[in-house]
């Protein structure tokens, strides 16, 4: 059985040391991709960003400086309160995020009771994903009755002409 272990968190974009802008996001964690941990940002536009990346990267970051590359987590005080700093790359740009390390810390925590650390793999259904890889293919369906061919010229077939039209060696003959 898939668990599903959802949050909705509200992070702060830094922009710069003096102004930071909300963004909302979607925490989501699932039993059946139990090393990953996935954020979704809504940012305002009609499609929202997606980040996926190591539970156990998000994990070790509240506590210390890790990741680096394209996620990059580290926990640090801003004006007194605790708060955890997600610094993510792409080629379409860079983002700081801030969050709260106490909500972070919870829903975490929540992710760790669903699929404790050591027991992911046992979460997989490696025999149901195998047997699924290895299943024959669906037979096609009956093509007897459909005459498959392309009629572009391009393809050696004839281009449909309206059926006023002459053929090879034939006079237009119109009347006018």
């Amino acid at each position: 059985m898939d668990t599903v272990v959802e949050r909705e968190l509200e992070l702060n974009m830094v922009l710069s040391p003096e102004r930071s802008v909300p963004v909302p996001a979607r925490l989501t964690y699932r039993t059946a991709d139990p090393y990953a941990v996935h954020i979704t940002f809504h940012i305002g536009s009609e499609h929202p960003v997606h980040w996926t990346f190591a539970r156990e990267l998000l994990v070790e970051g509240v506590f210390r400086p890790c990741g680096n590359g394209d996620v990059r987590i580290w926990p640090t005080k801003v004006e007194g309160r605790s708060v955890v700093l997600l610094a993510l790359t792409s080629p379409d740009g860079e983002a700081l995020l801030e969050a709260s390390a106490a909500q972070l810390s919870a829903w975490l925590e929540l992710t760790l009771r669903a699929a404790p650390p050591g027991s992911e793999a046992g979460q997989i259904a490696f025999d149901d994903e195998l047997a699924e890889l290895l299943s024959p293919a669906p037979a096609p369906a009956r093509t007897d009755d459909l005459k498959l061919r392309d009629p572009s010229p391009a393809f050696g077939g004839e281009s449909p002409r309206p059926a006023d039209e002459p053929q090879d060696g034939e006079a237009w003959d119109r009347e006018a």
